[in-house]
């Protein structure tokens, strides 16, 4: 099974890479850009075919290794 994480700074942590593209698009003339945030997304394919357990997994995963919890949510869609 297919699951994917989508990795994002929590709100108020500050999202350098993100001003600097907002900078960028502003600087082509979008200047309708209101706020970019940035945001990683991983893609794991499991060998387990209950939805259930692979949340689980992918939850143990980003808790342990793939989350900074302190400065990080995720979402996890299967």
């Amino acid at each position: 099974m297919l699951v994917t994480i989508n990795i994002f700074l929590k709100d108020g942590v500050l999202d350098p890479q993100g001003k600097a593209i907002q900078k960028a698009l502003h600087s082509l003339n979008f200047d309708k850009v209101a706020e970019v945030k940035t945001a990683k997304q991983i893609k794991i394919n499991l060998n387990e075919n209950d939805k259930d357990k692979a949340l689980e997994l992918a939850k143990a995963m980003c808790e342990e290794l793939l989350v900074n919890s302190v400065i990080e949510d995720y979402e996890i869609l299967a």
